[in-house]
């Protein structure tokens, strides 16, 4: 079986075994599955001389169950979503717990980003927004476009902010008008889309890299007692005076929610009892694909690449050299190449 790894820096195909599925896993015969630019280079970027496995997000084929796994069948599409199971692979075993069906009517393509999707709703659940309230979503690559596409058809009052004028366009054409290339406009218009004088409710970065000038300016953006949502990869000073004048929170959104790095909720596909834990990552998945099968989102303008398996290095080249131009990738297998 083949699969896409990272080794000494560079993009290979290896020869790995997909294996039998374990008591409460799934195997699954890859579709497509989605790149994850910030995650994925940065291992390239460390990649060794021990190969690495890539991959995080993807929709299938169920062709194999394994003991107490109940609601999964073969021959059932699923999206899946988290690393180490999920692979960049024509099979890979993952959880039942981090796998949700995805309905006969909804693209598979676009369920292939089902992590992007249960990370984009955890961060929001972060932000602990209530009907009527604002977000500021700054970065708008497909992770920030989900964030603010999620965040309207929750009907939240949504604006955009990214300094590449075409993506903050393609916010626009997504029917969300407060979308902005520059942070002058943004604070422009503030006022006004608040609502009043008081500042947005949350502002959620989805940015990368030095995080100190942008922290504060988003400080100022939001309401007394408001909230910063660090989603990218951030680095995080921020002026204490800031924040101590407004009473402001500084939270950071881990993923996909709870029980991802948990061993228990994942390996051994323990699921938390709902009355305790409402929103794991797995069922941050099926809201995903609930959105989808529901038409309030839509991802398919957001894939700006379909690349066959065999040719991933060719992806990561272009992630390498021109990443502004890039927003969604997708690897494809078989006969959807």
């Amino acid at each position: 079986m083949k699969a896409v790894a990272a080794w000494k820096g560079s993009i290979i195909i290896a020869d790995v075994e997909p294996g039998n599925p374990q008591e409460g896993h799934v195997l699954v015969r890859t579709e497509y599955s989605a790149i994850s630019p910030g995650t994925e280079m940065s291992f390239l970027r460390k990649a060794s001389d021990q190969q690495v496995l890539l991959g995080y997000s993807a929709v299938g084929i169920v062709e194999q169950v394994g003991d107490n796994v109940t609601g999964l069948e073969p021959g059932q599409r699923v999206a899946c979503y988290g690393a180490p199971y999920v692979k960049h692979a024509e099979r890979f075993t993952v959880p039942a717990n981090l796998t949700a069906a995805v309905p006969e009517h909804v693209r598979p393509e676009e369920a292939a980003f089902a992590g992007l999707g249960a990370i984009a709703i955890h961060a929001l659940r972060t932000a602990d927004l209530r009907f009527g309230e604002s977000a500021v979503v700054v970065g708008l690559g497909i992770l920030g476009q989900l964030i603010a596409q999620i965040a309207s058809a929750a009907a939240f009052r949504v604006a955009g902010l990214d300094l590449n004028p075409r993506r903050a366009e393609l916010l626009r054409r997504h029917g969300i008008g407060h979308s902005f290339d520059s942070p002058e406009r943004l604070e422009g218009e503030l006022i006004g889309f608040t609502g009043g004088v008081h500042g947005a409710d949350s502002v959620l970065l989805c940015a990368s890299g030095p995080g100190e000038e942008l922290i504060n300016r988003s400080l100022q953006w939001i309401r007394d007692k408001g909230k910063i949502v660090i989603v990218g990869d951030l680095s995080m000073e921020f002026s204490r005076a800031l924040m101590f004048g407004k009473e402001a929170q500084v939270l950071i959104s881990r993923a996909g929610g709870p029980g991802r790095y948990d061993a228990q909720y994942e390996l051994e596909n323990r699921d938390y009892p709902i009355g305790y834990v409402r929103w794991t990552e797995g069922r941050n998945i099926g809201e995903y694909i609930r959105l989808l099968s529901e038409k309030r989102i839509s991802v398919l303008p957001l894939i700006s690449d379909r690349v066959p398996m065999e040719r991933a290095e060719e992806a990561y080249v272009k992630y390498k050299s021109d990443p502004s131009s890039i927003m969604g990738t997708l690897l494809t297998y078989g006969k959807q190449g």
